[in-house]
């Protein structure tokens, strides 16, 4: 349940930095769950705002949408995605914030601009850059259905709200990749024990079959070694 209690900007970074210690110490949270719970509260908090979303992109022709209140957010990416232009995609790759009180008396982004317009009842946004491990960039955005939605509080806890986002979310991205990095060697290793057994050979020697397999076949050696793990575990080997 999200609450607004104490008031103020002060009470507002209050509560984003304990929503942030809550997900770092939650074993279940994963990144997609923990920016979906990020953009949830970013719609409460941050003033003025319908609706948030997280736009990212590995490059300018590709734009995902990992986390949205609405569908409204999801849209408007897509016509980021179509034109390479929009407030969010600029948040991302060149400044900190991006304001568009008005989207219609805003002439930044004229393709973006027309189809949003048409297609959406959406009218302000602030887009919030986030900083994303891995050569990944994103912003955190909220969105108005009314004009001059917002304001320099809006400016101020967003900022704060995308300084903890990212923090958050890059956290638990590696967290995740540390699970997987485990779970790979865990089966990498018993890959190496099968061949090690069968073909009366060292543990160096088995890596070595492997990786020469993965070569060969240009397959990536987990999944080398995962299919052969599952076809011996279905023969009963």
């Amino acid at each position: 349940m999200l609450v607004n209690e104490p008031a103020g900007v002060e009470g507002v970074h209050r509560r984003i930095a304990e929503l942030v210690q809550q997900l770092h110490g939650r074993t279940d949270a994963d990144a997609d769950t923990v920016l979906a719970e990020l953009v949830e509260h970013a719609a409460v908090e941050i003033p003025g705002a319908d609706y948030a979303g997280v736009t990212i992109t590995r490059n300018s022709k590709k734009i995902e949408t990992p986390a949205a209140t609405h569908k409204w957010p999801i849209v408007l990416d897509e016509i980021q995605e179509r034109y390479r232009e929009g407030p969010c995609l600029t948040a991302a790759w060149e400044e900190r914030t991006v304001h568009v009180p008005d989207l219609e008396r805003d002439d930044r982004f004229p393709n973006y601009r027309r189809d949003a317009l048409e297609q959406t009842p959406i009218r302000s946004i602030m887009a919030f850059q986030l900083f994303i491990a891995d050569e990944t960039i994103g912003a955190i955005n909220v969105y108005a259905e009314k004009p001059n939605a917002f304001g320099t509080e809006s400016r101020e806890i967003g900022l704060v709200f995308a300084a903890h986002s990212s923090v958050a979310w890059n956290s638990a991205r590696r967290d995740e990749q540390f699970k997987q990095a485990l779970a790979s060697r865990d089966i990498i290793g018993q890959a190496k024990g099968m061949i090690m057994e069968r073909y009366s050979v060292d543990a160096v020697q088995a890596f070595a079959l492997l990786r020469k397999l993965s070569q060969d076949s240009n397959v990536p050696l987990i999944a080398i070694a995962t299919d052969l793990t599952r076809k011996a575990t279905s023969s009963g080997i």
